[in-house]
């Protein structure tokens, strides 16, 4: 008996595994290493170009000009902050037909959006953001110049061309667009050296274009799509406008030009691609 008793006491005491040398106790699991717990990665920061000389603002006017055939559409959603009485007077500054246009077709597009324009439209402003399609991106906060003698626009003072960006994307913020990149368009295209340098601190890249569409104001949708298509290389940056006060022919300007575009062999993409693709190339 007491042999017996000095056997169980050995078993219970190398295996470690009874509780109370009586019912055996379930292994435990092992405990996973840390790096086999999924992380999910961090999202890819949107491409820009490295800053241009004496801390200026990088400038990007078009995308390599390779075999690959892509060209950018982009379109200014303006409204200048000084026009308030004019919407509210009826004056409508949304186009939801070419927005709806740009859907059915297929589209990949970017979007200059003013933060007046975003405020007025936060509905819009949103649907677009959120739309993969579409890329949403800075066209200033109150769309006044950011140098004189710019199409009769309102002057940004200098000490406020920074604040004028970064109020712009406070305002995408407030509507619910969740990610608008980190390019910046100078409205009407007007820009010097003491702008470029008063936006360098904002992290963005300026995007002019090669093409002008002619669309601003125009009456005439055969002449306007007729002037994106003579123009149009590989790499193009076409500007046109999203605002039907100011751009009524647009929608059917698009209608046309996209089909001729993709039958020359074009490929449709946002200007995100294009600045990748040339910052892959320096």
């Amino acid at each position: 008996m007491i042999t017996v008793l000095r056997r169980v006491t050995a078993v219970c005491a190398l295996g470690g595994a009874l509780a109370a040398c009586g019912t055996a106790q379930p292994p435990k699991a092992p405990r996973p290493a840390a790096s086999a717990v999924p992380v999910s990665p961090a999202p890819a920061r949107p491409p820009t170009l490295a800053p241009g000389p004496a801390g200026l603002a990088p400038v990007f006017e078009n995308g390599p000009r390779t075999p690959d055939k892509t060209v950018a559409l982009t379109f200014d959603a303006d409204m200048t902050a000084d026009q308030g009485p004019r919407a509210a007077a009826g004056e409508q500054f949304d186009n939801p037909g070419l927005i709806a246009a740009l859907r059915e077709l297929k589209v990949p597009a970017t979007v200059f959006m003013t933060g007046r324009w975003a405020e007025e439209y936060p509905d819009q402003a949103r649907s677009i953001g959120r739309d993969p399609l579409f890329e949403v991106a800075n066209h200033s906060y109150s769309h006044h110049a950011f140098t004189g003698d710019c199409y009769g626009l309102p002057t940004v003072p200098a000490h406020r061309m920074r604040t004028d960006v970064e109020r712009a994307y406070a305002a995408f913020r407030a509507a619910g667009v969740p990610e608008a990149k980190p390019y910046f368009r100078f409205p009407g295209g007007c820009y010097d050296q003491r702008a470029l340098r008063a936006i360098a601190a904002t992290g963005v890249t300026a995007v002019q274009w090669d093409v002008v569409s002619g669309d601003a104001f125009a009456t005439d949708a055969e002449a306007v799509a007729r002037q994106v298509l003579d123009g149009v290389r590989p790499g193009s940056v076409v500007v046109l406008h999203c605002t039907r006060s100011a751009a009524p022919v647009t929608e059917r300007a698009v209608r046309a030009v996209v089909p001729e575009l993709r039958r020359q062999g074009y490929r449709l993409v946002k200007v995100s691609e294009l600045i990748g693709a040339a910052a892959a190339r320096r």
